[in-house]
């Protein structure tokens, strides 16, 4: 079989080993490397599969398919997919710690960093498969999982989608393709995700509802919007069968958060730490803002994804938030449109620093009981090589403050 991969990420390394291990003729494009698409003739392939990273209008090719596609059409278990702006990879880990509770034998792959091509060969008929999915990862899917999950959506990836109907619309496939049988499990807060809800012919479960508040208090990560991911997690294993509290209570409790998401580095002198690197939308660092009643010092800024602001600078200027650390390329303008909203507390660090720098900064104005929190609402490229670079180095500067 001859097979073409186009882009070199972890998902398509993932397909070479696939196919390498059964005697596939493989050839690699990446763009990245500077190969050119644009005159290869993809006639002669058997399959050519799409990274996330290149847009399913690159090439025209009736041979397209992806990691996920390939997995859908093959796979002998039932899938539980998860997609949102955010919220997604939490919501999955928790499905997933609940299941195993139950004595389920569950594979969680996807955007959480689980190729899911390295596990297709081991999954076996009643096993569940949580599948953690992105806007590239379900731009061309043709399939839809029996039981869709849609946390918070907010205008994402505007830098590689064309606007936000299109990172909508695919979004939109985790549903459009469900049968009347099948459910969605979709956050009725969120304009975005009850907007693609309503595309499902399905059995439509809104959340939050209020009914599992005491459940929710076996959640050992903090904030409301993680509570919002628990009640998704607790309706998700219910459609699988899995309901038992104290299933529930286990898997939240064995759950202390994903790395860099709203997690808890130290506490210094009275003051505690959160790494949110993952935050790269305003949304995210609006759900971080409200997490905590203390005092707040904010650490914000990186490179642009395509999203307003407003919302978030709205956030800041009306909660408990003591000060604003501006980082990065988006500096100048989140500083402008704060002091717009009438908040008069940021400092704009720039780029040339080091978080190091950034975080002695956030100590010198710092008092017990306060909370200083890394949520930049923007992506990392412009001072780091990715949100977890960014996030380690923060957790680094951290640890490293002399008692």
């Amino acid at each position: 079989m001859k097979v073409a991969i186009l882009g070199y990420g972890v998902e398509g390394k993932s397909v070479e080993r696939y196919f390498f291990e059964r005697g596939g003729e493989i050839t690699i494009f990446d763009e990245g490397r500077g190969d050119d698409l644009g005159g290869v003739n993809f006639g002669e392939y058997d399959l050519v599969f799409r990274s996330p990273a290149v847009r399913p209008d690159r090439v025209a090719t009736d041979k397209m398919t992806s990691v996920t596609r390939y997995f859908f059409d093959k796979c002998a278990a039932k899938i539980i997919g998860v997609t949102g702006t955010k919220g997604k990879g939490t919501t999955c880990s928790l499905i997933a710690g609940i299941l195993r509770e139950a004595g389920k034998r569950v594979w969680l792959v996807g955007n959480i960093g689980v190729p899911a091509l390295d596990v297709l060969d081991k999954v076996e008929v009643g096993d569940v498969v949580v599948y953690e999915l992105s806007s590239f990862q379900l731009w061309d899917l043709e399939n839809s999982p029996k039981v869709a999950v849609v946390t918070m959506i907010e205008a994402d990836h505007l830098d590689v989608h064309k606007d936000v109907d299109e990172y909508l619309g695919a979004k939109a496939n985790i549903v459009l393709r469900q049968d009347v049988g099948d459910v969605v499990i979709f956050d009725e807060t969120s304009e975005g995700a009850s907007k693609i809800a309503g595309m499902s012919v399905g059995v439509k479960m809104g959340y939050p509802s209020g009914k599992y508040e005491d459940l929710l208090d076996s959640l050992v990560i903090p904030g409301a919007h993680n509570r919002k991911n628990g009640e998704a997690a607790i309706l998700a294993c219910g459609c699988v069968g899995v309901s038992d509290d104290g299933e529930i209570r286990r898997g939240f409790a064995g759950f202390d958060g994903l790395p860099h998401r709203l997690k808890l580095v130290r506490e210094w002198r009275g003051v505690k730490f959160y790494d949110d690197s993952i935050s790269t939308t305003p949304g995210s660092a609006v759900a971080a803002i409200r997490a905590f009643d203390a005092p707040k010092i904010l650490i914000l800024g990186g490179s642009r994804k395509g999203a307003s602001f407003a919302g978030l600078v709205a956030e800041v200027a009306r909660a408990n938030v003591k000060k604003v650390f501006l980082i990065g390329v988006s500096a100048d303008e989140i500083g402008g449109l704060l002091v717009a909203e009438g908040y008069e507390d940021a400092v704009n660090l720039g780029m040339d620093l080091t978080m190091v720098d950034v975080v002695k900064n956030t100590t010198e104005v710092a008092e017990a009981g306060d909370v200083v929190i890394l949520s930049p609402a923007c992506a990392s490229f412009d001072m780091f090589e990715s949100y977890a670079d960014r996030g380690e180095k923060f957790i680094d500067a951290v640890k490293s403050l002399e008692e």
